[in-house]
């Protein structure tokens, strides 16, 4: 009984701790609920990452609202936000500058934003997609879901001289990001510059993406904030 009651307590412990993430440099931080939150911008929805929904937070546990004409998006869990029309097919490239007006104001160490694309079957335990996101301290990193999250260029991805670095916590900076299908190939830019370049059928195999055609939209890293201006879709 006594045993049981032990790890009863235990379960309880577990249930009970926020969801956490290590920096760079192993520190941890907790992804913490944003109040006020969820989703005021009309046709858009979203979905936080599995282990953070898993830790007890939700959708309302982030915020996605308008800012004239631009989203402003602050987290809260990691979430992934797009609005169902916004398709993407073929040859094409989706970009959107990213502004994070105080760098690390959320957080303790660099989080990443972005924009997504190929989204498939997107709010289900079965979706893929892609996404490129930039750091305030000079990385990105390039990443898939499909559904299992699968890695491109490090689990903490890597340093770029195109990416902008801010000149310190609570200061602003800006990132530009593109992802773009070509071909055979998928690349993504930042700041104009091409920082990574995939073979696509590295892209679309089993246990990835099904598909480069899909729905795009913004991915964001927990404890983070930024403003998303010109979110759009050109043909190449």
């Amino acid at each position: 009984m006594r045993y049981v009651f032990a790890l009863a307590l235990v379960l309880l412990a577990v249930v009970a701790v926020p969801s956490t993430h290590f920096s760079q440099g192993g520190q941890m931080e907790a992804s913490k609920g944003v109040a006020g939150g969820g989703i005021s911008v009309p046709g858009w929805t979203g979905k936080i990452d599995a282990k953070e929904e898993a830790a007890g937070l939700t959708l309302n546990s982030a915020k996605l609202e308008k800012d004239g004409n631009n989203l402003h998006v602050t987290t809260g869990p990691a979430v992934t936000y797009w609005n169902p029309k916004n398709k993407a097919a073929g040859d094409y490239t989706v970009k959107a500058t990213f502004t994070e007006p105080k760098y690390m104001s959320l957080n303790n160490h660099p989080h990443p934003y972005g924009v997504m694309i190929a989204g498939s079957d997107l709010g289900t335990d079965q979706q893929s997609y892609l996404y490129c996101a930039a750091y305030g301290n000079g990385n990105f990193i390039v990443r898939g879901f499909g559904p299992a999250p699968f890695q491109l260029n490090g689990p903490r991805g890597a340093a770029a001289p195109a990416v902008n670095k801010a000149a310190g916590p609570g200061q602003p900076v800006t990132q530009e990001i593109a992802l773009s299908v070509k071909g055979d190939k998928v690349e993504c830019a930042i700041n104009n510059n091409v920082v990574a370049s995939y073979n696509k059928s590295d892209l679309v195999a089993a246990g990835k993406l099904k598909s480069t055609d899909g729905i795009y939209g913004v991915r964001f890293a927990h404890n983070t904030e930024a403003i998303v201006t010109g979110l759009k879709k050109t043909k190449n």
